[in-house]
């Protein structure tokens, strides 16, 4: 996976937009000021991290060399991920979508109501 169309799909979602608080070598991307996904763009193959369910996490590093606990994160709840190819860009596309939903999942009702509005997303749960 290439980072421009990785990028401009992290920033489709609702909401989404791009900072580097971590400085110019990590690209994160939030929703309503919370981190859904952290792009490590200057290395070659590129990392994502994610945020993961605890258990979907330790399943997802079973099957995939390319998934191993998240780089300086919390290890339990996030997963980062080697965009080498061996994980078919739809699946990496998966879990970039299930961090979001995690996310908003946990913000407060009126935020979720405000990032239904943007777009008409039904797909974000109230």
């Amino acid at each position: 996976m290439k980072l421009e169309p990785l990028r401009a799909y992290l920033l489709r979602k609702p909401g989404a937009n791009e900072e580097f608080p971590f400085g110019p070598e990590a690209m994160v991307f939030k929703v309503m000021g919370k981190m859904f996904a952290l792009i490590a763009w200057t290395e070659e193959p590129l990392r994502i991290t994610l945020k993961c369910d605890p258990d979907l996490a330790l399943s997802l590093r079973e099957i995939y060399e390319a998934v191993q606990p998240g780089y300086y994160m919390n290890k339990k709840h996030w997963n980062t991920v080697t965009l080498d190819n061996s994980i078919a860009d739809e699946e990496v596309l998966a879990m970039t979508d299930d961090s979001y939903c995690m996310v908003v999942g946990k913000l407060r009702k009126a935020d979720r109501q405000k990032l239904q509005t943007m777009g008409n997303n039904k797909d974000i749960k109230i």
